[in-house]
């Protein structure tokens, strides 16, 4: 069955799988959706089976029905080996205080946007000789901290391509922004912005619904698209790991945890749900940037608050770009109205039958204090260490668990490697490690995990900043004019 994309503010924007990889986002700055989630066409038994390159293939080529096996082959073994990624599964799962981690950070940067952004560059390459484009692919991104690595590692050096990612200058880790402006590549930009990660995701889509600049820019031979999960390529490949980790295990049914911040990641579980994964609950785990706890207990999702810089920097958004597709799923037409009051009045509610369409999800969050108790109580219990987005998860978790008695076999995204915040998690153990320097702690770590220190930990250690342009918030726009010479 050939799938079609539309978007989800006018079903009469169409596009193909390709079509929609190359654009990122929908003219009338919707997010592509499938016109349905295909189901799956094999058995679990048999996934169990496959190593990780060929489950992914499974869970794409459902939705990806223009590639043919042989395009969408060659972009999987592009992105799933072991030049790229540290182990032979390209995911592990390890089994920890009555759950299982679901480790994505054993890619070059040591985030789980590896996991769909070693492929991208392959899937956007592919659609844009599918489509005959012939303009430069200019990728624009906002980051919250792990996408900009992951997106600047895959794209550089691809020929027809460059990027330009900007994140929020005091809104990072140190390791997360060294990560970033240390980047080699002809083709590669990086700049700081004086505002949040909701600012520069606010003006990065701005631009592409702009259709003067879109015009300019194709005058001097370019074409915007997107890198960030409102790209359709990068959601997809993230629903292959929550087949494959239920494959692995295969209960009855099953719990899904996962940090979240703009809402891609669960939204992905979600997906994986649709397509016949029996999915008890998908737990929705925030830190005090609470804005998707209080929408899935009330029905408002309401980002007039403060807003709270924290050691989980990668879920600190309080405009959770993906949720428009799953509202789409519960709302269909009345989605734009939605949309439209969140831009005028920064807020909106969802009807009580739409609502009643959510049960499959909880929504959680944990105070910096309880994320820091979570890092040293598993630490101390099992001489496991995760970071602090996962030990969101994990309090949050802890917190769902002790209050429902619920006994389900469960997952927790475990999405970062504990060396990318070195810093609040060593600090969360013993308080003492803050007289150190940052990049002394790697050493401290390494003697605490038994996890020798990453690669990409290494390579930037003693590497130039190559990057260093910061702009005022509503100064991006005149940084990409700058850097195409518009």
């Amino acid at each position: 069955m050939k799938i079609i994309y539309h978007s989800t503010r006018d079903t009469k924007l169409t596009a193909t799988a390709s079509e929609a990889i190359l654009k990122g986002i929908a003219p009338d700055g919707g997010l592509y959706v499938p016109e349905t989630v295909p189901k799956l066409k094999i058995s679990f038994e048999a996934l169990a089976k496959m190593d990780y390159a060929h489950v992914a293939y499974e869970v794409m080529k459902l939705f990806y029905t223009d590639f043919t096996e042989e395009e969408l082959m060659a972009c999987i073994n592009g992105a799933y080996n072991t030049e790229k990624f540290d182990t032979e599964d390209i995911t592990t799962l390890v089994e920890a205080d009555g759950a299982y981690y679901l480790e994505l950070f054993h890619g070059r940067t040591i985030a789980f946007k590896d996991m769909a952004l070693s492929i991208l560059p392959y899937l956007m390459t592919t659609a844009a000789k599918k489509c005959g484009a012939k303009e430069e692919i200019v990728i624009l991104t906002a980051t919250s901290g792990d996408t900009g690595k992951a997106a600047l590692a895959g794209f550089a050096d691809v020929p027809g391509t460059s990027i330009v990612v900007f994140y929020p200058k005091h809104g990072v880790s140190r390791v997360q922004e060294k990560q970033m402006v240390t980047q080699t590549g002809k083709n590669v930009n990086v700049i700081g912005i004086e505002g949040n990660f909701d600012d520069a995701q606010t003006a990065v889509k701005a631009m592409f619904t702009d259709e003067k600049l879109a015009e300019r820019m194709k005058a001097k031979g370019y074409r915007f698209s997107s890198a960030n999960s409102i790209n359709i390529g990068r959601l997809i490949p993230q629903v292959a790991y929550y087949v494959y980790a239920y494959s692995r295990l295969m209960p009855k049914e099953i719990n899904f945890v996962v940090p979240t911040g703009n809402f891609g990641n669960i939204l992905a579980a979600y997906y994986a749900y649709k397509m016949g994964v029996p999915v008890h609950k998908l737990i929705c785990a925030s830190n005090r940037n609470k804005v998707l706890t209080d929408f899935f207990e009330t029905g408002v999702y309401d980002r007039n608050r403060d807003f709270f810089l924290t050691p989980s920097p990668s879920m600190d958004i309080l405009i959770s770009s993906n949720l428009e597709r799953l509202i789409y799923e519960i709302a269909g037409e009345s989605t734009t109205a939605l949309m439209n009051d969140l831009k005028t009045k920064g807020r909106y509610e969802i009807a009580s039958e739409m609502k009643e369409k959510l049960e499959v999800f909880v929504g959680g969050y944990a105070e910096d204090e309880e994320m820091a108790k979570a890092i040293a109580g598993l630490y101390k219990k099992e001489g496991y260490i995760v970071d602090t987005h996962t030990a969101v998860a994990t309090a949050v978790y802890n917190n769902y668990r002790n209050k429902t008695k619920d006994d389900t076999c469960t997952v927790i995204a475990s999405t970062a490697s504990p060396y990318k915040f070195t810093r609040a998690v060593l600090n969360s153990i013993d308080p003492e490690y803050d007289q150190k320097d940052d990049f002394e702690l790697f050493d401290e770590l390494n003697k605490l995990s038994g996890v020798p220190v990453p690669k990409a930990i290494k390579d930037i250690i003693s590497a130039p900043v190559l990057h260093d342009t910061v702009c005022a918030k509503d100064g991006l726009e005149a940084e990409v004019v700058k850097i195409y010479g518009l």
